[in-house]
């Protein structure tokens, strides 16, 4: 590249170091004599040793670049030569990936074809050079931990999808991931490896040997005596299995490890390596020797001013004359020693004319990576070494200026990308060491690099989401290694809790603390301390970096630095919303999290920082995401699901109220466009995927995604290749396309400051402002925007991540109870067993050594994850959402855009405060802790069933949610607090019919409600399974019984007052209790008859888990039948009501059925009850018998003579009422089946005396079982009175659908026969004849003639 007015031989940006007319005037711009001994201190010869100064020649600016030419071409000519000579090896001088011949499977590369993933079962892959003679050495980052195979392989060997590198003959490898070195045969070796691991491999073809070194460490020699000779020549190969990734290093940058006497296969830049640290070493000279000159009516230095005027005259003029025409010609001075650290370009033209030329050599040199990695990365790290803040350190800001200066543009932009790949490279795989240093170092100098204006809004611009991904510099990896990671010398004390459950805390059990273990959880506390505060000040620096890409005043040139990085994270948002099932694409759920706080940390100071200039706005306490940006246009959601549907259609049948709430107009030429391109989605993305060519696919068809699953070489896998000419990368939707389903949408790029912030009466993000939303202002638009993003990621993937690593606190209580139970059998151990003793003591070693290993561990992700500060972060974005959902709900239809996630954020990050920070702190301790549940409690009463929210999963998970919250006592008091008719409209709302929606849920709900009331219902696990492993007590199914009587009451009062809601609600509940049953009789006949078979085969496992759902829902409705009965008899016994017998009928008949089938002697339910299957645990007498007892008891015998008298006859009358049913519940066997009984037999028979209180249980009570017992007396006395004064009834007069009534009544028009209760049950459902399909218009009581 030439510049404008260019006269010399100079090919890049040409300063006009020299020009004939000039010279003149221009060689006193120092005194000559100082001029010279400055270039000659300078530029030093190669030894380092100045000639005497009468025997070197004058130095001038005219023959400075000639002098410079000779000094580096002094030892190029040795290298050169060296290079020649070099053999034993064969291929391209620069060793990549073999990405057209040599892979089998399915692979994905990186662009530099050094990182790949696996993509199929086990995909191998070679480089493109090989050698026969000599020693080489190569090094392989290992990124993921997984199956791999790394080492040899020669041309001859094939692979494929079971076989690869080291399983077959002349191949070569070493497997970490299993711990053994393989050759067609397999054999223990080396040590295991972890993700960040560097592994050499090393051929010796001199004495035919194969070793392997782990992070610098030698394994040993792995292979000996292998193949060589004539047509040997071996080629780095790799075979992973699926998702597992590494990073090939041949010698394109430095080796980490290197080995004396070892080369590795790409040759170092060695000729440029020499001129790159002379070049850096002058550089060094100019920065160390400064000129104190005396200067004549001339400026004292160049002020911002003159520096652009003076780069805008060098294009031009050449550097020189623009400096002669700004008047600086210097004369008299002499040479100073400066203090390096605080170096700064004062404007001088004598350095900037000496840094001309030597960035005229450095530049080019600075685009190689090998040379950024090796040269610039280490000299910037050195200036940050001497300690102190960034901002003690301005050289660097200085040196970026000068190559923004003197560098051309295309090389400043591709050597800070190579910076930061670099930097990005070294903090990620960096080992971890107590004090975090290596990581701390790097962010120091990332941080130093992002101060600089003009490189921070470059690298926003183009690389920091583009090219690298950097969220990576947020997230601080957890050390798979403890003893390498320093914990022990930090954490020199394990300890771990003696409590094996995660119950609530009303139920933990308070034990005594010996004094041994009150100092090991002190001192542990302490090593946890000082842990927390290593991190801490990486956490920082992190956040430090993000306040720099946040940064709003700095607008010089181009738009501010935050509105830069706001169109990069919605991007980067929409990569991971749009391709959730594209694991390489996603962001890892682990960097999220990290990504998450360090953004809410950023996002905070910003918000407080506006607060305290403009007092009117709100804090960040207060903050909240105002309803208009959901519907406005201004931020692009994608496809993601609004709670009313999706946009398109939300936009036609909500276009009034836009225009009259929010003044917004909908173009219907739009909303024509919107519904096309909706309907024509799928076709274009198949269009759009079949015109893709099969060959790019097969070697390697560019996918413009960042590869995010583990791409060691931390940039975009843009390289797919499959030995089947198949692509399994194919979005499934173009990105390009979702602009244009938004109507009236700005896309990312399109968007200005003005179009985020507003000006001049516009709104900006907060255009369309509903009437219903406070015209006070919140804070800056983009911090609003920013806010809305950190509740989308949390909702992509955060909290699924904070559920996992909850994982490890599980497994120390897991290895914690292994090491008690171990310790209490070496206690029980007789001494004679000498062979037990010891195998039981190597199992003690094992636990405890496992223990202290995941106790520290613990003690990591306990401080990066779950410490108190992360949950109050994760508790701030909890109170963003319920104020955005109460702020969106009263702006009544428009409520309907609100994305779907909002409400998921909100019942998960309660979920995560409740359920994974407890162990470590309580949500208790937070401010507004009640408050705050109380107003969730409100949105899930409120909109589990709101018309507004259309989408099923949400609303399944809203009434989850509602169902989990209240089986805990703090919460299921805050739904309590809410407000009366809030309360009574919820209560309303689950006594709606259950055919009209999921009804298990709101069943479980009603339940929960009523549990600790109910007869036998106490328990919060069943009797047979007291003596099992506990289960996670955790478990909202296991919570202790908080029964809530004023939620009852709202619910009788409901069935009371309204004559239509109660016979509704209860036939919806008998239909469903009648279908539970019946599908679980007619599962347990199939387990049954698969249990009889003589080959015995195996009952699928879904089938038992259904099956045990079928009877927990029976019993569950039995329990809301018995809370019916018992909050609201009357609905049943006062018989004034229109449906009160009928009901009470059909009540009776279900009873009796449930009753029969179980109690039957030696029946089916027994049977398979006795099978104890897995999956059938809570498949057992007592829940089912307890519920039908507690219903039979209120109705006989806690009612009025009048109600219990009707009950009584009603039951009787049932033809399935059996009194032996009854007898069974206090276990009163029939003779004759005791007498069919084997005498061998040991079951036990079912009888609630089994279940009366003692010291550890409580499940019947004395009285309870005192009303039984009074239920049998009386119910024996009436069946023997009914029996004696029924009267025979003729065949002809029973009714002819259930044979068991006699006929009485009579339907019109057609004068059909039946009894009122099955004419009744069948008019609630249908209005036709039972046996001639007329329309029935009304029922008529019938009377037998007298006469007949």
């Amino acid at each position: 590249m030439t510049s404008r007015g260019a006269g010399t031989a100079f090919s890049r940006r040409n300063y006009r170091l020299s020009t004939e007319s000039e010279k003149p005037k221009l060689t006193g711009i120092v005194n000559s004599k100082l001029l010279n001994d400055y270039l000659h201190r300078i530029f030093l010869s190669a030894d380092g040793i100045q000639p005497a100064t009468a025997y070197r020649k004058p130095l001038t600016f005219q023959n400075l670049q000639e002098h410079l030419d000779k000094l580096l071409a002094e030892d190029s000519g040795a290298e050169d030569s060296r290079d020649q000579v070099l053999e034993g090896r064969l291929g391209p001088s620069t060793v990549v990936l073999d990405h057209t011949s040599g892979f089998e499977g399915l692979l994905l590369v990186d662009d530099d074809l050094l990182g790949v993933i696996g993509h199929s079962n086990f995909g191998s892959i070679r480089a493109t050079t090989c050698v026969y003679k000599g020693k080489w050495i190569y090094e392989v980052l290992i990124s993921s931990q997984g199956l791999m195979q790394i080492g040899w392989c020669t041309l001859n060997c094939r692979f494929n999808q079971e076989e690869g590198v080291g399983d077959t003959p002349d191949s070569y490898a070493y497997d970490g991931n299993r711990v053994r070195k393989w050759n067609v045969t397999t054999t223990n070796y080396g040590k295991s490896w972890a993700a960040g691991d560097i592994v050499s491999c090393l051929i010796d073809l001199d004495e035919g040997t194969i070793a392997f070194c782990l992070n610098g460490v030698s394994l040993g020699t792995a292979f000996d005596n292998i193949t060589r000779g004539a047509g040997m020549a071996y080629f780095p190969a790799i075979s992973l299995s699926f998702k597992e990734s590494v990073a090939f290093n041949f010698g394109s940058r430095p080796l980490r490890y290197p080995v004396e006497g070892y080369r590795p296969l790409q040759d170092p830049p060695s000729v440029d390596l020499v001129k790159a640290h002379k070049l850096l070493g002058y550089l060094k000279n100019v920065i160390h020797i400064g000129i104190d000159v005396l200067r004549q009516g001339v400026l004292p230095s160049l002020s911002p001013a003159c520096m652009r005027l003076m780069m805008e005259l060098q294009a031009g003029l050449g550097l020189l004359r623009a400096l002669y025409l700004l008047g600086l010609v210097l004369q008299e001075g002499k040479l100073v020693e400066k203090d390096t650290s605080m170096w700064q370009l004062q404007g001088e033209p004598t350095v900037l004319i000496t840094l001309a030329h030597i960035f005229n050599h450095f530049a080019p040199l600075m685009c190689k990576v090998y040379l950024v990695d090796d040269v610039l990365m280490n000299f910037l790290l050195s200036i940050l070494e001497q300690g102190g803040a960034v901002e003690a350190h301005p050289l660097i800001q200085q040196l970026l200026d000068l190559m923004w200066l003197l560098m051309e543009d295309y090389e400043v932009h591709e050597c800070l990308k190579q910076l930061l790949m670099s930097l990005l490279r070294a903090y990620r795989f960096s080992p971890i060491i107590p004090d975090l240093g290596l990581q701390i170092h790097y962010l120091r100098l990332t941080i130093a690099v992002l101060k600089h204006e003009k490189s921070r809004k470059y690298l926003l611009n183009n690389v920091l989401f583009d090219v690298l991904r950097s969220v990576v510099f947020f997230y601080i990896k957890s050390p798979l290694r403890v003893e390498e990671a320093g914990l022990q010398e930090l954490i020199p004390t394990t300890w771990w809790p003696n409590r094996f459950t995660k119950e609530g805390k009303e139920s933990k059990e308070v034990k005594e603390e010996s004094a041994e273990e009150r100092l090991r959880r002190r001192a542990y506390d302490r090593g946890c301390q000082r842990l927390k505060k290593r991190i801490e000040v990486v956490e920082e620096l992190q956040v430090q970096m993000l306040k720099l890409l946040l940064n709003n005043k700095d607008r010089g040139g181009v738009e501010a630095s935050r509105y830069i990085f706001l169109n990069k994270f919605r991007k980067f948002l929409q990569e991971n919303a749009s391709n959730r099932g594209n694991l390489t694409v996603l962001c890892p759920p682990e960097y999220m999290v990290c990504f998450l706080h360090r953004l809410i940390s950023t996002l905070r100071c910003y918000w407080d920082g506006h607060k305290a200039k403009a007092p009117a706005a709100l804090s960040s306490e207060e903050a909240y995401v105002p309803p208009q940006l959901f519907y406005n246009g201004k931020v692009d959601y994608f496809d993601l699901q609004r709670l009313g549907g999706l946009l398109s259609h939300l936009k036609k049948t909500l276009k009034d109220d836009l225009a009259l709430k929010a003044n917004i107009l909908i173009d219907p030429a739009e909303l024509q466009a919107v519904t096309m391109d909706d309907l024509d989605e799928d076709e274009e993305s198949a269009t759009s995927t079949a015109q893709r060519p099969v060959a790019a696919l097969a070697i390697g068809g560019a996918l413009a995604r960042p590869s995010w699953l583990s791409s060691p070489t931390l940039g975009r896998a843009n390289r797919f290749l499959s030995t089947a000419a198949v692509s399994l990368m194919n979005p499934r939707r173009p990105l390009g396309t979702l602009e244009k389903m938004k109507a009236r949408t700005l896309s990312v790029e399109q968007r200005t400051e003005d179009d985020i912030e507003g000006s001049h009466g516009n709104e900006g993000l907060l255009l369309g402002r509903p009437p219903e939303e406070p015209e006070q202002s919140i804070t800056e638009n983009s911090l609003l925007e920013i806010l809305d993003g950190i509740v989308m990621m949390y909702n992509l993937s955060v909290h699924q991540q904070l559920g996992k690593m909850v994982g490890v606190s599980d497994d120390v209580n897991e290895y914690a109870l292994a090491l008690k139970d171990t310790e209490e059998k070496i206690s029980r151990c007789p001494k004679r067993r000498r062979d037990i003793y010891e195998e039981l003591v190597k199992s003690q070693k094992v636990f405890s050594e496992k223990l202290n290993h995941l106790s520290r561990r613990l003690a990591w992700i306990n401080v990066t994850i779950y410490s108190k500060e992360k949950m109050q972060d994760i508790y701030w974005l909890l109170r963003v959402c319920i104020r955005t959902i109460e702020h969106g709900d009263r702006t009544g239809s428009l409520f309907a855009f609100m994305p779907e996630f909002y409400l998921s954020v909100a019942m998960n990050s309660y979920s995560a405060l409740k359920n994974y920070f407890s162990p470590v702190h309580s949500m208790e301790e937070l401010p507004g802790y009640e408050e705050t549940l109380t107003r969730l409690a409100a949105i899930l009463a409120k909109h589990f069933a709101d018309s507004r929210i259309v989408g099923t999963d949400i609303r399944d998970s809203l009434m989850q949610a509602l169902a989990s919250y209240v089986c805990y006592p703090h919460s299921l008091q805050a739904v309590e607090r809410i407000p009366e008719e809030q309360r009574i409209s919820m209560m309303r709302n689950l006594l709606a019919p259950y055919e009209q929606r999921p009804w298990a849920q709101t069943n479980w709900i009603l339940v929960r409600l009523w549990r600790g009331c109910g007869f036998g219902y106490r328990y919060t696990r069943l009797p047979h399974l007291l003596k099992t492993k506990p289960e996670d007590a955790n478990l909202p199914s296991l919570q202790k019984p908080c029964p809530s009587t004023l939620l009852q009451q709202h619910m009788a009062d409901l069935l009371r007052s309204d004559c239509d809601m109660a016979p509704s609600f209860l036939n919806s509940v008998l239909n469903q209790l009648n279908w539970a049953f019946s599908e679980f009789i007619g599962m347990i006949q199939e387990i049954q008859q698969a249990a009889e078979r003589l080959e015995r085969n195996f009952v699928d496992s879904r089938q038992l888990k259904v099956c045990a759902t079928c009877f927990d829902l029976s019993v569950s409705l039995l329990r809301v039948l018995e809370m019916t009965v018992t909050l609201a008899p009357e609905i049943f016994l006062d018989w004034s009501r229109p449906s009160s017998e009928l009901l009470l009928r059909r009540l009776a008949q279900l009873l009796n059925q449930v009753l029969n089938r179980v109690t039957a002697e030696r029946n089916l339910f027994d049977r398979v009850v006795n099978l104890r299957l897995p999956g059938l645990e809570s498949v057992d007498h007592y829940p089912i018998l307890v519920a039908v007892t507690g219903i039979l008891v209120r109705l006989l015998m806690d009612n009025d003579f009048q109600g219990a008298k009707r009950a009584t006859a009603v039951l009787l009358a049932d033809p399935c009422f059996q009194l032996r049913s009854i007898q069974y519940l206090l276990g009163h066997a029939e003779p004759s089946a005791l007498a069919a009984m084997p005498p061998s037999a040991d079951k036990r028979h079912f009888s609630l005396h089994t279940s009366l209180p003692s010291a550890d249980t409580d499940y019947i009570s004395l009285e309870e079982l005192a009303k039984v017992e009074r239920m049998l007396s009386h119910l024996s006395e009436e069946s023997k009175q009914a029996a004696a004064s029924t009267l025979p009834t003729s065949e002809e007069d029973l009714c002819p659908i259930c044979y068991a009534h006699p006929i009485s009544a009579i339907f019109r028009p057609c004068s059909h026969k039946s009894c009122k209760a099955c004419i009744n049950q069948h008019l609630m459902n249908n209005k036709d004849c039972f046996f001639c399909k007329a329309t029935i218009t009304g029922v008529d009581d019938f009377i037998k003639p007298v006469s007949s």
